[in-house]
């Protein structure tokens, strides 16, 4: 997502996501763009909420490389645009995969991993937020009549899990990644150690 960042540039927030793959993903991302036009992340369901880790991101690491042969692979099945009515979040919500996903993200909240969320896990993929209040209807119609013209597959498979890390410019960096049911990960960019306080 984010190439060669300085280690002064990363900070103390980490996620764990699964990405959506083509071509679903870039009709998800051109979407996003078009709500949020400096939005340039790419599209995924998020496992773990952004977090501080309260241990080393190598702890971190290995915890998730423990966990995630425990999930066997599975299916997200992607239904409507939704809002999420305090946070005003747009969204598109999931049905088929909320029982693996909601699973695998009890499981993770874990030991360094552990952080008090501000909302209940809901899992979704999420097309715009931090929009103002003017803005929300406006672009929940424009994502409805967007989503209604995908004419891609919805339905897609979940098998890795890729750890990741913010930076100081909103800029996301794969770290590792794991394939779910298997003992094999790869790690993709350096673990900074970071001095948790």
């Amino acid at each position: 997502m984010y190439k060669d960042p300085a280690a002064w540039d990363r900070i103390n927030s980490f996620a764990l996501v699964s990405y959506i793959p083509e071509p679903l993903a870039g009709f998800l991302d051109r979407m996003r763009q078009e709500l949020v036009p400096d939005c340039f992340l790419q599209a995924h369901v998020t496992i773990l909420p952004p977090r501080p880790v309260s241990s080393s991101p190598g702890a971190a690491w290995d915890l998730i490389r423990w966990f995630a042969p425990q999930f066997a692979p599975f299916d997200v099945e992607l239904t409507s645009v939704e809002v999420f009515p305090v946070s005003d979040v747009i969204y598109v919500n999931i049905t088929l995969g909320t029982e693996q996903l909601t699973q695998m993200h009890a499981a993770m909240n874990a030991d360094g991993l552990r952080f008090s969320e501000a909302f209940p896990y809901h899992p979704h993929v999420t097309l715009a937020q931090n929009l103002q209040p003017d803005q929300v209807d406006e672009l929940t119609h424009v994502a409805r009549a967007r989503w209604a013209e995908c004419s891609y597959a919805k339905t897609f498979r979940v098998d890795k899990a890729v750890f990741v890390q913010n930076t100081r410019k909103n800029g996301w960096i794969d770290l590792g990644e794991c394939r779910l049911g298997h003992d094999d990960a790869k790690q993709v960019s350096e673990l900074t150690n970071l001095l948790v306080l």
